[in-house]
């Protein structure tokens, strides 16, 4: 099965909105809102990078409002959030697994997206990686949450940033198929993942700088 840059597949697109979905329903969760909140922030996740992309690409009216069928993931995560939650709340990593996968697909189909529209690669590399962090980044800030994009002791923009050239790269070659898009979406979804296990982290913005570590005697929110 080979794909085209004209007709990203639709379930790649729906499979990334409930990931990220999934992940704000889980956020929602533990900062105790109620249903309502649930929905709107597995929405405002789960079709946030989606429609930015949209936009960006100039694309019409983004998919997300025109197409029914993406206003089923948020709501299909908010509802098994709703009775599962309370027995998987202790498994906090939940929350990273869900958005890795989100992060995984989005940055493949915006990417695609990108092509689509007659990018250039390195544009279509810049679109994709805003689409698979743009969810994330609504989510916290919604949540007042400090946004994993600009957490010093996380990496979160890179293995999008790396799954996007990994997408153009195989695409301009002819070697995109469903086989390479699953070993794509495995690889940023490994890198993802292994770096929140092993807190890996990157250099600060200014060199000689060093990261503040949390003391007794330090009082208020970290940096």
């Amino acid at each position: 099965m080979t794909f085209s840059f004209s007709a990203v597949p639709i379930w790649l697109d729906l499979a990334g909105v409930f990931f990220f979905a999934v992940s704000g329903s889980l956020l929602a969760a533990r900062k105790q809102f109620d249903i309502v909140g649930s929905l709107l922030l597995a929405a405002v996740v789960g079709l946030g990078g989606g429609v930015i992309r949209d936009i960006i690409i100039n694309a019409g009216p983004p998919a997300a409002f025109t197409n029914p069928a993406y206003l089923v993931p948020p709501l299909l995560a908010a509802v098994l959030v709703f009775f599962l939650f309370s027995s998987v709340q202790r498994f906090t990593s939940l929350l990273v697994l869900f958005d890795a996968g989100g992060l995984a697909l989005f940055c493949i189909t915006g990417t695609l997206k990108a092509l689509a529209a007659g990018m250039n690669p390195v544009a279509a590399v810049l679109l994709g990686a805003t689409t698979a962090v743009g969810g994330g980044l609504l989510r916290d800030i919604t949540a007042n949450e400090v946004p994993q994009l600009f957490d010093p002791k996380d990496i979160y923009a890179l293995p999008a940033f790396a799954g996007a050239a990994l997408t153009v790269a195989l695409s301009v070659t002819g070697a995109f198929n469903a086989l390479t898009a699953g070993a794509v979406a495995a690889v940023v979804f490994a890198f993802r993942v292994t770096a929140w296990q092993r807190h890996w982290q990157v250099s600060l913005a200014v060199r000689g700088w060093h990261r503040r570590s949390a003391g007794p005697a330090e009082s208020g929110p970290q940096n």
